[in-house]
């Protein structure tokens, strides 16, 4: 008799061309993310080549219940670390059926950004530090720390390895594995300043494809701690008092930075963000102000500061950009919560086509 291990590990591809895409999208939250599956008659690697689908938008929060048809558009295609195989995984971004991107469709306003002939010519890399805190299921308090009670004050944690210091590394392992297997560019993983708080970091990637991957890895994320039976917070202060909040630090360069002479360009393109701080803060995540506090490594949220190797401003310089004279610069005021659409492509038309 076959075990139930043995039969979700069932290898298709002994049996049938067939594969299961699982289609991905963003809810009516921003943050809620939903999939579905369907079948395929073959394995497919372009997604101009996948059909185009529906779901019930009055479910997500999307769509009214007279008129609750939304389609689904696929936008990029990675291997599937849970079904394995030629199976995939689907991200999508959600349109009316007239074609119009509904309103909590992020992805088509960025890829316009991106898609402008300038920023196309600068070719704009990001690397985003994706920070995270697990929570136990039943009573949504991170993992490791006792019920109703506090650890030990920060310090021992951050990169700390020990039974009383990590707490998850099966998650934050088996993530980072799944990450590689579907052909994510994350760069690494580290343990955070507050216990059961973790990073992930994916990057570099070019233009909307680090949306897509950022996307993406939360989702697959999502799916692990469901089978682990513990809840990922993408709160940016989950914990008040001094412990340190979430984030998602964006680091970014484009061509112009990479070349030589690309220090001058860096400290024009930080002005330009310091002229549309606010607009920027704005669009960075819900409940930031509640992280950006001037304590914890990071800047007031009303405060536009920058500095080399400073993690209390609101823009970090490297010593060894600063050094060599080129290179790139990281936005440390996106919260853990961020739309990653949103984010890099604002990041692309305030540095690269803003004129102030």
């Amino acid at each position: 008799m076959a075990l139930l291990s043995d039969l979700i590990n069932l290898n298709l591809s002994e049996t049938t061309q067939k594969i299961i895409a699982e289609y991905i999208w963003i809810g009516g939250s921003g943050m809620d993310l939903r999939s579905k599956a369907r079948t395929l008659s073959g394995p497919v690697s372009d997604p101009a080549k996948l059909p185009k689908w529906n779901y019930d938008g009055s479910s997500t929060g999307q769509a009214p219940g007279e008129d609750s048809e939304v389609i689904l558009y696929p936008q990029a295609i990675f291997k599937d670390p849970f079904r394995r195989g030629n199976n995939i995984l689907v991200m999508c971004d959600a349109y009316t059926p007239a074609g119009e991107p509904i309103p909590t469709n992020k992805r088509a306003a960025a890829a316009k950004i991106f898609s402008h002939p300038d920023v196309v010519a600068e070719e704009p890399w990001y690397g985003i530090e994706q920070e995270y805190t697990l929570l136990q299921k039943e009573v949504k308090w991170p993992i490791g720390w006792p019920v109703g009670g506090y650890p030990g004050p920060q310090g021992p944690y951050y990169c700390g390895i020990g039974a009383d210091k990590a707490f998850g590394r099966d998650v934050v392992d088996s993530h980072y594995k799944a990450c590689v297997y579907a052909g994510i560019n994350i760069s690494g993983i580290n343990g955070e300043v507050m216990p059961g708080q973790w990073e992930f970091q994916v990057g570099p990637v070019t233009g909307i494809g680090a949306g897509d991957q950022l996307w993406v890895a939360r989702y697959i994320l999502e799916r692990i701690t469901e089978i682990a039976g513990v809840v990922v917070s993408f709160d940016p202060k989950p914990i008040q008092g001094d412990w340190n909040g979430a984030g998602a630090h964006t680091n970014y360069s484009t061509k112009s930075t990479r070349n030589d002479g690309g220090y001058e360009v860096i400290k024009k393109a930080i002005e330009k963000l310091g002229l549309r701080h606010k607009e920027h803060i704005a669009a960075y995540g819900e409940g930031n102000e509640r992280r950006l506090t001037g304590r914890h490594e990071t800047a007031d949220i009303n405060t536009f500061c920058w500095g080399v190797a400073n993690r209390g401003a609101s823009i970090r310089v490297g010593r060894d950009t600063e050094k060599e004279g080129k290179g790139y610069f990281e936005d440390r005021r996106p919260a853990s919560n961020m739309d990653p659409y949103v984010v890099t492509s604002m990041i692309a038309e305030t540095t690269i086509l803003w004129k102030p």
